[in-house]
């Protein structure tokens, strides 16, 4: 199912709070970081808080740009984004500024949570998600249903901290402020728990007056049978690889990146690689890996195609050939067609050898895009 791509942001003291226990909301950000983050805000097609940001800063969530908001509309989307909270409970305050500010707001509650809300009279669209709180199926609703394709997270802790550990977030954008809290009732940016994110890559640090801005982005594999942030990451650099690809009439573009479980890449290839007419990509990418590496049995191995079952160009198929380097987990964007071997079925081989194989389709297209020729 695809997703919104999820960005969160946040700033923080120096001691990791979000805030402090006063009754006034603790402004960490300085006046230019505030102007940043509004430009995120009008670049973005929704907005989501938690219930409890609502609760403690009673917030507005608007682009207060003028100039922002004039080009939102001249580009055909409107005045401000969607606004989006989560309550389990349904128990919010129909008078909040979150309500009666901006464009079009949701809510995303349980069944019981649902009742609440339309009792309460919150002016929103009320989308009821079952018994639970389910993130993946929010954030389904939101792409397939909302058309929501950016989705800014601003808070808070719990909301943060959740997307994280479900593997959920595409980048985190964190500013750090030059003061300190002290007070361990005051919330923090994130809670305890596991996290599927491992060792995030760094991707930009930026001084904003007298702050600091951070962008951050997973790295990590997801779970067996769940894709994460940072598998969508590592597929669309494979399909990136094929685009690179030497044209040919009579074998596929495919490109592929072998991955640890913490996120070190440690291989990629693309067919035909070196001049070498016959390589496909996975079989090029795993030959540059020690065999004995113990990290490939936990590792991912990303292909813009369905490994193939059968060949006729070399002896041992790319399936065949992750098996034997003893990766349990695939992850492509494309089911092999019929176009050169008939009946191809690399997943197949590879599910019953006990392998997760996870497709994910809305990159299917750009895996073909440099197949097109052959199609």
């Amino acid at each position: 199912m695809p997703y919104p791509y999820v960005l969160l942001s946040a700033a923080v003291s120096l001691d990791g709070y979000l805030d402090d226990t006063g009754p006034e909301r603790l402004l960490l950000s300085s006046p230019a970081d505030f102007d940043r983050v509004d430009e995120v805000r009008a670049s973005v097609d929704a907005i989501l808080v938690g219930a409890g940001t609502i609760r403690a800063d009673n917030p507005r969530l608007l682009v207060n740009s003028a100039e922002r908001r004039a080009a939102r509309v001249a580009s055909g989307r409107p005045e401000y984004p969607l606004k989006v909270t989560v309550s389990a409970s349904g128990e919010l305050d129909p008078a909040a500024k979150f309500w009666h500010t901006g464009g079009d707001k949701v809510l995303y509650t349980t069944d019981r949570g649902a009742e609440r809300a339309r009792s309460l009279e919150l002016p929103a669209d009320i989308v009821p998600l079952g018994p639970d709180l389910r993130w993946r199926t929010l954030l389904g609703h939101l792409h397939d249903v909302r058309c929501v394709r950016r989705l800014m997270v601003e808070g808070g802790g719990t909301v943060h901290t959740q997307l994280l550990q479900e593997g959920l977030a595409d980048e985190l954008q964190l500013v750090l402020a030059p003061l300190f809290v002290g007070d361990p009732d005051a919330p923090r940016l994130f809670g305890p728990g596991g996290y599927q994110g491992g060792r995030l890559r760094l991707l930009d640090t930026r001084r904003i007056e007298d702050v600091v801005l951070m962008r951050y982005e997973p790295t990590a594999p997801g779970a067996a049978g769940v894709a994460s942030a940072a598998d969508r990451h590592w597929l669309a650099l494979a399909c990136e690889l094929a685009a690179a690809c030497p044209p040919s009439r009579t074998a596929f573009s495919v490109g592929a990146v072998v991955v640890a479980a913490d996120g070190t890449e440690l291989a990629r290839g693309h067919s035909r690689e070196a001049g070498d007419p016959l390589v496909h990509a996975e079989e090029s990418a795993l030959a540059k890996i020690d065999p004995a590496d113990p990290r490939l049995a936990t590792a991912t191995v990303y292909s813009s195609l369905e490994p193939c079952a059968r060949r006729s160009s070399r002896p041992a198929p790319c399936a065949r050939l992750i098996l034997e380097a003893g990766v349990r987990r695939v992850v492509t964007a494309w089911r092999e067609p019929d176009t050169f071997v008939s009946a191809a079925d690399g997943t197949g081989l590879l599910t019953a050898a006990g392998v997760d194989v996870v497709v994910l389709t809305e990159y299917e297209d750009r895996a073909k895009e440099p197949n097109a020729h052959l199609l």
